[in-house]
């Protein structure tokens, strides 16, 4: 079992003291749950992929698209006639 020293400013020392009198536990147990806490979340954001990420912008049908890849010269007409109001 290592030994550590911890430097905590104004903000980390009203957490842990929130901490402790809510739950009652010890410095070294607050801590110790707050790093498996913080693990598990690291674990978490780790194993997502890139698909996952993409499923949750959710761009629904069609995405953000505003034409079929069919009809991109097109579109593009489009959306400067109404960018420029000609």
């Amino acid at each position: 079992m290592a030994t550590r020293t911890v430097r905590l400013d104004e903000e980390g020392e009203r957490a842990l003291k929130e901490v402790r009198d809510t739950t009652g536990l010890p410095i070294s147990e607050a801590l110790k749950r707050g790093l498996r806490s913080l693990r598990d979340e690291v674990r978490q954001g780790a194993s997502r992929t890139a698909y996952d990420i993409y499923r949750e912008l959710d761009h629904g049908p069609g995405g953000s698209a505003i034409a079929p890849s069919t009809e991109t010269k097109r579109a593009v007409r489009e959306a400067i006639k109404k960018k420029l109001g000609r």
